[in-house]
């Protein structure tokens, strides 16, 4: 028992085993605060309670969509399909730190200043009602104020390993 006890901390490999095997959905996550705004492409994300609704996404230290959200009231988060490429590319694969992404997508203003996309077939604004240190990502529990599903029906959804080709903006740590 006492080896266990001294084990290193995990890494990123220790994981790999169990996490090679998923493939979940892929979000566009924005932000706006002080006149800023920002978005990326975030693939660590969940409903995580029923009663009262809440949802989890977390946000790379690194990026500048987290440096935005942590001033942010709200986070607006967009599902896409898997032929947009384009939109998924231009937050996977931009840097906010040298592009203006709104500039290239159409979006409009939604509950609270949260910024909605309008290509987006489904999304949900977000109240943060806490932010959660995990490591190189740092979680924001959102309280849903507004959803939309545009579409009306189950659709099929941009997935992990439809986005194995876009090169992060900024390196995961």
């Amino acid at each position: 028992m006492s080896h266990l006890l001294r084990r290193e901390p995990s890494t990123v490999t220790d994981l790999d085993p169990f996490t090679d095997l998923l493939d979940y959905p892929m979000y566009v996550v924005t932000a706006e605060a002080g006149g800023e705004r920002a978005g990326c492409l975030v693939g660590f994300a969940s409903q995580c309670s029923i009663r009262p609704a809440r949802f989890m996404v977390w946000l790379s230290k690194a990026n500048r969509t987290y440096r935005i959200a942590e001033r942010a009231e709200r986070l607006a988060v967009h599902l896409l399909r898997p032929d947009q490429n384009r939109l998924a590319r231009l937050f996977g694969g931009e840097s906010g730190d040298r592009t203006d992404k709104f500039t290239d997508v159409r979006w409009h203003p939604g509950p609270g200043g949260s910024l909605i996309l309008d290509e987006a077939p489904a999304w949900f604004v977000g109240r943060v009602e806490n932010r959660i240190d995990g490591g190189d990502h740092v979680g924001f529990l959102l309280a849903p104020e507004a959803a939309e599903n545009l579409t009306g029906n189950r659709i099929p959804l941009l997935t992990l390993i439809d986005t194995y080709d876009i090169a992060p903006g900024h390196p995961a740590d």
